[in-house]
């Protein structure tokens, strides 16, 4: 497993902390072998170059917010002048207000429509730059889910973005499959990241993976990372339009 993703340029979107889902994948995709280029939100680029400091080689880290059409043509030429081509993009970025993560009733239209043009939109403007960059033998892009095909007791907004995500990525998949580009996402347990601790009534959330068939742990984004690692691998060549849990089996039961 240790060259699992030799050769592979990868770009590892929404690192921001150490305890992210997107670090311990950039750090995973590393030490499998693969370069990687990471991009952070404005507002949080010290410290992702910080954690860019740790992993091998200092990887560079690039300014983006995916949501400004002009960043993102300016972060692809960036990218091909850096590395030349991408064999896989991660997509690890989402926000509401928190005026939609508090309430479903009542939430102004502005903070819905920056939620999904955040967490969605930004997913299919990723997979356009990937088919941009990627080479004649495809590639992969990869989204971060939470399981949308129920209303949880808290998440509101944000759990109707993770539905137009779903949506989205299977409309990628027909897009980009005859370019040999997949499209996947990992849907994840609740990990006690900096973005969960924007979500009101995260406990919630947590109480209700004590019914998960395996153990849960939401301190390890590790099992995540290795997940997204494996889409990003050539043993997933026939992958593409699927959502691969990755909660401990929670989906699948109804307690």
């Amino acid at each position: 497993m240790s060259g699992l993703l030799d050769g592979k340029t990868l770009l590892i979107t929404g690192v921001a902390t150490p305890e992210s889902i997107a670090f311990a994948t950039a750090a995973r995709a590393t030490a499998l072998g693969a370069r990687v280029v990471l991009t952070a939100f404005p507002r949080d680029f010290e410290q992702a170059r910080a954690c860019a400091a740790t992993l091998p080689g200092t990887p560079p880290v690039i300014s983006l917010d995916v949501t400004d059409p002009d960043q993102l043509a300016s972060v692809t030429q960036e990218v091909r002048s850096r590395v030349g081509h991408l064999d896989g993009v991660l997509h690890a970025i989402a926000f509401a207000p928190r005026e939609a993560l508090a309430a479903f009733l009542g939430v102004p239209s502005s903070g819905i429509e920056l939620a999904f043009r955040t967490s969605v939109h930004s997913y299919v403007a990723l997979a356009g730059m990937l088919a941009e960059l990627a080479p004649e033998d495809g590639g992969s892009v990869v989204g971060l889910d939470f399981d949308a095909d129920r209303a949880w007791p808290t998440y509101n907004w944000m759990g109707v973005c993770k539905a137009g995500l779903e949506s989205a990525n299977g409309y990628l998949a027909r897009d980009l499959g005859p370019r040999r580009i997949r499209a996947n996402l990992v849907a994840a347990g609740p990990l006690a990241t900096r973005a969960a601790s924007a979500i009101p009534g995260f406990d919630t959330l947590v109480a209700a993976w004590q019914s998960a068939p395996l153990a849960w742990d939401i301190t390890d984004p590790g099992p995540v990372a290795d997940a997204v690692c494996f889409l990003f691998s050539d043993m997933s060549l026939a992958i593409t339009g699927e959502i691969l849990h990755v909660d401990g089996g929670r989906h699948a039961v109804n307690s």
